[in-house]
């Protein structure tokens, strides 16, 4: 039975699938998949140095902090790879191995025991108790303080791709011909790189970095084997990750499992049976 508990949990996760899925679409057609996973994971440091400087209240500092980091590790990324010709891959598993490392040491050195700010909340967070934090004004339940958070960026999310829609167009299709032509594309792609590393540090509390990482990639690839059109492909990354919160949670519920590795699972066979049903289609057609 669906109570008050699941309804503000399954919110929260919404808000954070949503943002990510948008997102996501963008960085899976500018093949940037594995840079918005460096990004959930290297954010870690600016969090932890925002928690010592103020406190796990200070939610600005920390949003500063992880956007400073989202920042640095593209930045850090491009030089390796541009300017030292290390293999693109190589120079993102080396960023986000040795900021997340870094992370992990400051976390252990000084926030040790804190529990607001640890290492497993951030891997995996703790959906299953979202809703402990709810914000109550005069006899009223407005939600959680995950809610509270989440539905402004997410709205801002959702102003900046409508927007903006024709930049980070032209950033995801024709970035090398929008340079030829003198068009700056750097705006597009550091705006990007800035509202993951917003999203992914609200997140990971609630789901932790590994199922923000799902919602970057998953539901957007999913979208993405569907169709080519990138407003259609905007619109199904949103379906499809509604329907893997959806399933996922309530699958959890049920069988009484750990509710973030349940949707990614969900998650996982959506897009596994895309593919196949799509290799059977692509089979039809060529035997037609």
């Amino acid at each position: 039975m669906l109570n008050l508990n699941d309804i503000l949990n399954i919110s929260t996760a919404l808000l954070i699938a949503w943002s990510c899925s948008l997102l996501g679409v963008f960085l899976v057609l500018r093949k940037m998949v594995m840079v918005g996973d460096a990004i959930s994971h290297s954010v870690l440091p600016g969090v932890v140095i925002a928690f010592l400087v103020g406190s796990y209240s200070s939610s600005s500092l920390i949003l500063i902090g992880a956007a400073v980091f989202g920042v640095l590790t593209t930045i850090i990324i491009d030089f390796l790879y541009r300017k030292l010709k290390l293999q693109e891959d190589a120079s993102i598993g080396l960023t986000f191995t040795w900021l997340f490392a870094l992370g992990v040491i400051l976390i252990t050195v000084f926030a040790d025991g804190n529990s607001h700010i640890d290492k497993d909340c951030v891997l995996f967070g703790e959906l299953g108790l979202t809703f402990l934090d709810k914000i109550i004004i005069g006899g009223r339940l407005l939600g959680t303080k995950s809610m509270m958070l989440l539905l402004p960026l997410f709205l801002i999310v959702v102003v900046f791709v409508f927007k903006g829609f024709k930049g980070f167009q032209i950033h995801a299709f024709q970035a090398e011909y929008a340079q030829t032509k003198g068009i700056s594309v750097g705006f597009w792609h550091y705006a990007l790189m800035i509202l993951v590393s917003l999203v992914t540090v609200l997140s990971f509390e609630s789901v932790g970095a590994i199922l923000v990482v799902g919602f970057l990639v998953v539901p957007p690839a999913t979208a993405y084997l569907l169709t080519k059109n990138l407003r259609s492909m905007l619109l199904l990354s949103l379906v499809i990750s509604t329907f893997d919160v959806l399933v996922g949670y309530f699958t959890a519920l049920y069988f009484d499992l750990a509710i973030s590795p349940t949707i990614i699972t969900v998650s996982g066979v959506v897009i596994f049976l895309t593919i196949v049903v799509q290799s059977i289609k692509s089979r039809f057609k060529i035997v037609a």
